[in-house]
């Protein structure tokens, strides 16, 4: 008798344990999937973030553009020729036709900076436009004249890091006797733009 009751009571048992064995599964499995979606959302809620940061430097970086270029502008149109002594920082006698000159050549060289930072331009893109850029002797003279200007930026800065490695295409470029030019200059690998050239003492 005694065997039958305990028989029965397991009878009973069993089915409760499996049940709750079974709600325990269900609950961790629920848990589980839960927490793969709260990842996924994180993980798209970071994507979010980062893109909308990369459209917020974008957009800034277009306005600063835009201001710049509209600056300069008023300063190369002819009835505003008094705005160019405001913008002569040069160590030498720069005449009015020059300064227009190197106004220009900036607004070049900016073009190019801006669309290298904003993604339209790859580094190897950008080194190539310099490069082609350096071609005439007016943007070298205007890279020479502004070197003063170029070493105030902060040394970690982008655009002093593309400062440098402008110089280093410069220098390769007037020292070879190369005439394929377009070959002259091999771009170095990105880590090497941060350090500055290393000068002998």
């Amino acid at each position: 008798m005694g065997t039958r009751k305990s028989a029965a009571a397991a009878g009973r048992v069993l089915p409760l344990a499996a049940a709750g064995m079974g709600f325990l599964a269900g609950t961790i499995t629920a848990l589980v999937a839960q927490q793969r979606l709260t990842c996924a959302l994180g993980e798209r809620l970071d994507r979010l973030e980062r893109v909308t940061g990369a459209l917020q430097r974008t957009t800034a970086l277009t306005h600063q553009h835009r201001l710049h270029w509209e600056l300069l502008s008023k300063a190369l149109e002819d009835e505003n020729s008094a705005l160019l002594e405001v913008l002569d920082a040069y160590d030498a006698n720069v005449s009015a036709k020059k300064q227009r000159q190197f106004l220009y050549v900036n607004a070049m060289y900016t073009s190019m900076v801006f669309n290298y930072r904003i993604g339209n331009l790859t580094r190897e893109q950008f080194y190539g436009s310099v490069r082609g850029m350096f071609q005439n002797p007016i943007c070298r003279e205007y890279w020479h004249a502004t070197e003063p200007h170029r070493s105030t930026l902060d040394s970690a800065s982008e655009e002093a890091r593309l400062g440098v490695l402008v110089d280093r295409l410069l220098q390769q470029l007037e020292d070879s006797e190369h005439d394929e030019w377009w070959v002259v200059g091999e771009l170095p690998p990105d880590e090497d733009e941060l350090r500055p050239p290393r000068t002998e003492h």
